[in-house]
């Protein structure tokens, strides 16, 4: 008589260490402007790439798609949208709001050692479209946790993430010539950073400080 086994493996128990130091991650896993130049090796990128892929996806789709830009052209081209981008934005500020914008540092595309773009591939076929038949926006949400998951990831080995969002994103996915069909889900800067801080750069630099309110659960 043929039996099929089965191994289990037992899910690991997390501790209350374990609980005081994700809360520690996540308070610490900041938005990075500042970087140093010290190079970041591949391997490390392509450890921290593997743990993005451990992110949940709506029906197992894995849609992320990494794009590691290193060439200078192209890299100088993100630049120049950024910074044209940057400049209408400044443009819909007035009085002291916009000179507090104009002191800002939103980027470290100068100085950060490596750039990576996160695209969502719309049009895949894993997962079978199963669960985006009525939410077809889950697929890109799936691309953004695995950015949240390489952001903490990153953090755990010292490395700091920056979200460069002033960016025209058609004209960036026209410049790395990406396939048809995937849309710019993140431009990150990722490197060692300056300095560490616990408050997010926005709020120490008087834009906007965190606020309770932003938690709001409702009773239905």
């Amino acid at each position: 008589m043929f039996r099929e086994i089965v191994a289990f493996r037992r899910a690991p128990q997390f501790n209350d260490r374990f609980r005081h130091d994700l809360r520690e991650l996540l308070r610490w896993r900041r938005d990075v402007r500042r970087f140093r130049t010290d190079p970041i090796p591949d391997s490390l990128v392509e450890e921290l790439l593997d743990l993005a892929c451990l992110a949940p996806s709506v029906g197992n789709a894995q849609p992320w798609r990494f794009v590691i830009v290193d060439d200078l052209a192209n890299r100088t081209a993100i630049i120049a949208n950024f910074n044209a981008a940057n400049e209408r934005a400044l443009a819909g500020y007035q009085g002291e709001r916009a000179r507090l914008y104009a002191s800002l540092k939103l980027s470290g595309l100068q100085d950060a050692p490596r750039h990576l773009a996160v695209f969502c591939e719309e049009g895949t076929s894993q997962g079978q479209g199963l669960g985006r038949q009525t939410m077809p926006e889950t697929l890109r949400y799936s691309a953004v946790l695995a950015v949240h998951t390489l952001w903490l990831a990153a953090r755990t080995r010292g490395i700091g993430i920056g979200w460069v969002s002033i960016l025209d994103p058609a004209a960036a996915t026209r410049q790395l010539r990406v396939p048809e069909g995937w849309s710019l889900i993140a431009y990150l800067c990722v490197g060692w950073p300056v300095e560490e801080h616990d408050q997010p750069e926005l709020q120490r630099a008087g834009w906007q400080a965190r606020e309770d309110a932003c938690r709001q659960v409702l009773q239905r």
